[in-house]
């Protein structure tokens, strides 16, 4: 049975993610995640509200690490790759 209804490539990677930076964020409803696919790879661009982006990269980049960290690993379970790219609306 497949499911072609399902038309995020990375449905548990973008879950994670859109979870994770949106209780790090001011205004979590701000917060969108798109996606494009590339070479073999799944792009999810986060865009934040005005002056939450500061926050989702953290000091000297490490929270934004962490979290790519942490989609990386959830999109294992998709069976894609992921690259994160964070974005300020």
């Amino acid at each position: 049975m497949s499911d072609s209804g399902n038309l995020v490539p990375a449905p548990t990677a973008t879950a994670v993610l859109q979870h994770v930076v949106r209780s790090i964020v001011d205004d979590p409803d701000a917060v969108s995640v798109d996606h494009r696919e590339g070479d073999d790879k799944v792009y999810l661009e986060v865009r934040v509200g005005s002056g939450d982006l500061g926050r989702v990269i953290g000091r000297r980049g490490r929270t934004a690490q962490s979290i790519r960290t942490v989609v990386r690993a959830a999109a294992s379970r998709d069976g894609v790759d992921v690259d994160v790219d964070f974005l300020d609306e």
